[in-house]
């Protein structure tokens, strides 16, 4: 019985994430400086780094643009060349977390820091880099308040969402023709493109659409950014104070 109740409360757990992972990207998300120039894209990749991350990266060098990496730090270990490969070919690296399971990282803002925090230090340790900036895993939806938003200034941490994604992060096994639909949708909000996808080893064909996903927006004349300390913050609505 107590099996039973425990693989029920798993099952209610994992669908209230991924409902929330899907229902995320038709919030409108706030962007600091709605001013940017809208013929702006930025290509963010998630969970990494892995095998494929490389792959990626040879997509990326192949089109002339550069990406931007948030990394768990967990995943780093092995993939060590990797992280150096992409601080070195000038891509830019982000934090995700070190676990990035769902429970321990929102149990409070002090682990939530405290594993960005040790994630900062492994990729500091591997290219002399300290990042700062973040993405929640499954976005900042319903759990970003102005006390937490302050609490990660004062470690000097930004915030930074999206307003397009692909649903390779639900599942992996999307065909690349519906991958490559979804990233190329008008964008509701204003500024730039911030488009969400995935690099863990699981996302081949994230890997197949990518290369007709740059070209969509090479001829539609975007300029291709990366994310750093500079770069405006882009989050959900923050969660109202109880």
């Amino acid at each position: 019985m107590k099996k039973i109740i425990l693989t029920y409360i798993s099952t209610v757990l994992t669908i209230f994430i991924v409902l929330n992972y899907i229902l995320v990207p038709k919030v409108k998300a706030i962007t600091l400086d709605s001013s940017m120039d809208e013929k702006t894209i930025y290509l963010t990749f998630d969970d990494g780094p892995s095998v494929l991350t490389g792959e990626i990266l040879d997509i990326l060098n192949k089109f002339e643009v550069k990406g931007t990496f948030f990394l768990i730090g967990n995943q780093i270990k092995g993939q060590e060349e990797i992280v150096k490969r992409l601080h070195k070919e000038g891509h830019s690296i982000g934090l995700h977390t070190y676990t990035h399971e769902y429970k321990k990282i929102y149990s409070s803002q002090q682990r939530f820091i405290s594993e960005m925090l040790t994630t900062q230090k492994i990729v500091d340790d591997l290219t002399g880099v300290k990042p700062n900036i973040i993405r929640f895993p499954f976005g900042s939806n319903k759990k970003l308040s102005q006390i937490f938003l302050n609490n990660l200034h004062n470690h000097n941490f930004k915030v930074y969402d999206w307003n397009l994604f692909m649903s390779d992060g639900i599942n992996c096994k999307t065909p690349p023709y519906k991958l490559y639909k979804e990233a190329t949708k008008p964008v509701e909000s204003e500024g730039p493109v911030i488009l969400l996808m995935h690099c863990d080893y699981t996302h081949k064909n994230t890997c197949k659409a990518l290369p007709e996903v740059i070209k969509f927006y090479k001829d539609k004349g975007y300029e291709f950014k990366v994310i750093d300390e500079t770069t405006p913050e882009h989050y959900f609505p923050l969660k109202k104070q109880v």
